[in-house]
């Protein structure tokens, strides 16, 4: 089992990475909160990882901090959840934020989740409610970190990066392009934080 990576970010394609370990590329794909904290491209990086073995692929996931691979692996134990669904749950929220869900049993921001429907929710809301009774809520517990503002030359790739990542957690084409369209102020914003400030607007709307 691969438990960590700590090498250099090679590569930075939302959602996926390449880190390089001593000249080893590891391939792996992350949720949006745990890139939005990513160094940039050739610095050091440090991940925590959850390896998911199929008979077709061997499959790995890297997170910012223990405890969002421990939210992965308690969401991937439940019914009808694989990796996919669980990185986008984790994408449109943070860990303190979908644990208040859970303790609330608020089924609004799941429901604007791809894939999640309301019965979905409801379901999920209730097999998490016991898990997460020792999970405690830490306000402010991450900080969004983004790269930056872009040269304006680059602010077209950075919207199809962006654009392309919302397809990869299940929006559609037009849902993607739309919600970054609806972005105020958007030139020279990296393409991180174009997905946050789209996945923000989609989930809490």
């Amino acid at each position: 089992m691969i438990g960590r990576l700590r090498g250099t970010l090679a590569e930075k394609q939302p959602p996926h990475l390449i880190i390089d370990v001593n000249g080893v590329g590891y391939e792996l794909e992350v949720p949006m909160t745990t890139l939005y904290r990513l160094p940039k491209v050739g610095e050091a990086v440090t991940v925590h990882t959850h390896l998911v073995v199929r008979e077709d692929a061997h499959l790995l996931y890297g997170f910012a901090e223990k405890r969002e691979r421990e939210l992965f692996r308690e969401l991937i134990r439940l019914n009808g959840v694989g990796p996919k669904l669980a990185l986008a749950l984790m994408s449109g929220l943070e860990v303190d934020e979908l644990v208040r869900c859970v303790q609330a049993q608020d089924t609004s921001a799941l429901v604007r989740v791809p894939g999640v429907g309301k019965k979905t929710a409801e379901r999920l809301l209730v097999e998490l409610k016991d898990r997460f009774k020792a999970w405690e809520t830490s306000p402010a517990m991450f900080t969004l970190v983004s790269d930056g503002p872009l040269p304006v030359s680059s602010t077209s790739t950075a919207e199809a990066d962006a654009v392309s990542a919302l397809v990869s957690l299940g929006y559609k084409p037009q849902e993607a392009s739309k919600a970054i369209a609806a972005i105020k102020d958007k030139a020279g914003l990296s393409s991180e934080e174009l997905i946050r400030r789209s996945l923000k607007g989609m989930i809490t709307k």
